[in-house]
C-alpha cells in the first residue's frame, strides 16, 4: 500500500511517500523538506502571516506534483504547533483546499505526541522501551512507552522557533537571554517530572536532532544513512551547544548546507535537547529521521488494511 503524509510544522513542511507491506513495515519511496517557516511571529501574535501561508501553499503545490508520480492510495496533510496556535488557521485550510484540494488536519499536542512516537520506534526495532523527544519549531513532545503501547506523553510549549523569537534579541544570544530560555525549558520539563524514564532508550526525531547529528559527524550534505540511528552522548550534545551558542547565525550557516533555514534557531534547539538529556539523566540519544509523518502513514495503513478501523 502506497501512502503519503505531509507535516506542516512551525519551521518546516515535510513530505513522506512510503510503501507499507502487509506486516506494517514502512519503506520510504520519497521524502522532501522545505523550510517556509509558517510559524514566524505566531508565538507573539497567534496569527499566521499572509506571506508565510503563501509560502506553505507554494510548497504544497510543488509536493502535489511529486505525489502525482506515485500510485498513492491516500494522503494525509497535517498541521502541528503553529497551526493549532493560530486564530486564523481556517484561512490556511481554505487556501490549501483551494489550491490543492487537500484537507488540512490539525493535530493537537496529544495526537502529535502519539504519532511522533509510533513513527520514531518504527525505525528502531531493537528498542523495547523508548523515550521519544520531538523538538519542533513551536513545541516539544516527550513520549515514553514500549513497542506495544504509550505509557506517558506530554506536549510542551517550547520549540526552537518559539524560544528564539521569545528570548534571543542578539546574534549570538547573550548569557542572560540563554539563562531566560533555559529557565522556561526547565519549567516546562517539570511537567514530565513523574515520567518513568528508567530503562528506556532516548530517541530524538525532527530537525534539531538530525541537524546536530550532521554537525557532529562533519557531514556537508544531508545523508539519511548518516543520521539514521546515529548516537550522540550527552557530552557531545553539550559540546555542540556550547560551540553554537557563541557563533552568529552567519557562521553557523557556513558549517554545513544543512543549516540553511535552521542557522538562527539551532542554538535554541540544541539547548532544548541538552536540557532534556541532563534533566532526565540520559547518557545518549539515538537520532532518527522518522517522526510524525511516519506515524501518520502507519495510522492510515491501519485504517485501510483488511479488518482495520476507520475511526
Amino acid at each position: 500500500m502506497n501512502l503519503a503524509a505531509i507535516d506542516i510544522g512551525t519551521n518546516t513542511v515535510l513530505l513522506l511517500i512510503a510503501s507499507v507491506d502487509d506486516a506494517g513495515r514502512i519503506t520510504p519511496l520519497a521524502y522532501e523538506q522545505r523550510i517556509p517557516r509558517l510559524g514566524k511571529g505566531v508565538d507573539a501574535s497567534r496569527t499566521l502571516q499572509q506571506e508565510a501561508m503563501n509560502r506553505v501553499v507554494d510548497v504544497l503545490k510543488e509536493y502535489q506534483g511529486l505525489v502525482a508520480g506515485f500510485a498513492i492510495e491516500a494522503i494525509v496533510v497535517c498541521g502541528t504547533s503553529a497551526v493549532r496556535d493560530a486564530a486564523n488557521r481556517d484561512d490556511l485550510a481554505a487556501r490549501i483546499k483551494a489550491h490543492t484540494d487537500w484537507d488540512l488536519e490539525t493535530l493537537d499536542g496529544e495526537q502529535e505526541a502519539l504519532w511522533s512516537y509510533r513513527g520514531a520506534i518504527s525505525g528502531v526495532p531493537e528498542a523495547d522501551r523508548a523515550t521519544v523527544v520531538d523538538i519542533g519549531g513551536g513545541s516539544t513532545e516527550i513520549i515514553v512507552g514500549n513497542r506495544r503501547a504509550i505509557k506517558q506523553k506530554v506536549s510542551l510549549n517550547v520549540g526552537s522557533v518559539r524560544l528564539t523569537e521569545r528570548f534571543f534579541r542578539h546574534d549570538p544570544p547573550t548569557h542572560p537571554e540563554l539563562e531566560a530560555a533555559i529557565e522556561m525549558v526547565e519549567d516546562e520539563l517539570s511537567r514530565a517530572g513523574q515520567f518513568e524514564f528508567s530503562g528506556s532508550r532516548l530517541i530524538g526525531v525532527a530537525g534539531t536532532a538530525t541537524s546536530l547529528a550532521v554537525l557532529a559527524q562533519g557531514v556537508q550534505e544531508f545523508d539519511v544513512r548518516a543520521v539514521t540511528n546515529y548516537r550522540m552522548t550527552t557530552d557531545s550534545v553539550n559540546s555542540l551547544f556550547r560551540t553554537l551558542r557563541g557563533m552568529p547565525s552567519g557562521l553557523i550557516l557556513n558549517l554545513s548546507p544543512v543549516m540553511a533555514g535552521r542557522a538562527d534557531v539551532i542554538v535554541a534547539g540544541s539547548l532544548i535537547l541538552r536540557e532534556v538529556m541532563e534533566h532526565f539523566r540520559f547518557d545518549e540519544v539515538t537520532v532518527s529521521e522518522r517522526g510524525v509523518r511516519y506515524g501518520l502513514v502507519m495510522r492510515e495503513w491501519e485504517r485501510r488494511r483488511p479488518g482495520g478501523t476507520t475511526a
